[in-house]
């Protein structure tokens, strides 16, 4: 079970390398990143784009370019495209963005004909936190994809947390699905949404996890909060996943982990083909290599 993010990069080096692609890899970030995540082995890395200006951003960052395979392409939605082309050719095991803008990126991910769906699925994000405060790290979802989600979307997100979990060792996850009360509020959607999910965890029509909901933050990760309201199962107090009624609590959730508590975390977008990172230009160098490992870790 891997319970520190740095120990995700252990882990890889003891498995065989993945393919990493980076769409329009044009700029010194992604390239300095996906460089990085090259010198530690956890994985391979082929860059699409401007031959040129990858010299040029290889020669900034002090990278040799012969650590990477570089796929010719001067053209952003070209690159992009082409990227994407090379993941369903079996050329490549996970996607990251580089300069191409995020909706052009998304676009080729999505495009029916072309892209990376699988029949039916449902895009999510998923973030895996290593926060000083808790004892281990929490895989949560979604904080930047669905705004809204509906009863269908969180029982993908649910799915989605328990896959990306046991992917990190945890066998039989504990998932705690969020809203403002633990008490089952009719008039309250969350509470609905929480209670159906948790009941069809029990008749096993979501499988491999504890599953329970509805249940308030506090009592879902403090254990005196849970004795306290005399709430006893097997995730409260301890949970490994936190399922989010909407993109604004997910999203401040996100925010506050590392803002205020100093956290530290990788992200992913899962429910394509391979998992898919969607990084910032504002994340450190860190959280990408996070990311990038979780793509890597996540990868079939």
């Amino acid at each position: 079970m891997i319970r520190k993010l740095d120990e995700l990069f252990l882990e890889l080096k003891s498995r065989e390398s993945k393919r990493l692609v980076v769409a329009f890899a044009n700029d010194a970030h992604s390239i300095g990143a996906a460089g990085k995540a090259v010198g530690m082995g956890i994985v391979k890395a082929t860059l699409v784009g401007d031959r040129e200006q990858i010299k040029k951003a290889c020669l900034q960052e002090n990278i040799d370019i012969n650590k990477f395979e570089i796929v010719h392409e001067t053209e952003e939605i070209a690159a992009t495209r082409k990227a994407v082309k090379l993941i369903n050719e079996g050329k490549g095991d996970m996607l990251m963005k580089g300069l191409v803008s995020t909706d052009k990126y998304m676009r080729a991910i999505l495009d029916k004909e072309n892209g990376l769906m699988l029949h039916k699925a449902i895009l999510s994000h998923v973030t895996v936190m290593e926060n000083p405060n808790y004892h281990k790290l929490l895989i949560v979802g979604d904080v930047a994809i669905i705004p809204a989600p509906e009863l269908k979307e969180k029982i993908a997100i649910t799915n989605y947390l328990i896959q990306v979990a046991q992917a990190l060792g945890i066998n039989k996850p504990k998932v705690a699905v969020l809203a403002a009360t633990e008490q089952v509020m009719p008039k309250m959607p969350a509470c609905v949404d929480a209670a159906l999910i948790s009941k069809m965890a029990d008749r096993e029509q979501i499988k491999g996890a504890f599953v329970e909901g509805p249940l308030a933050l506090d009592v879902a990760i403090d254990k005196e909060s849970a004795e306290i309201k005399k709430l006893e199962n097997e995730v409260v107090g301890d949970a490994d996943c936190l399922v989010f009624p909407n993109i604004e609590a997910g999203n401040v959730f996100y925010k506050a982990n590392t803002k205020l508590a100093g956290g530290e975390q990788g992200a992913i977008v899962v429910g394509a083909k391979v998992p898919v990172v969607l990084s910032s230009r504002g994340d450190s160098i860190k959280t990408k290599l996070y990311s990038i490992a979780l793509a890597a870790i996540s990868a079939k």
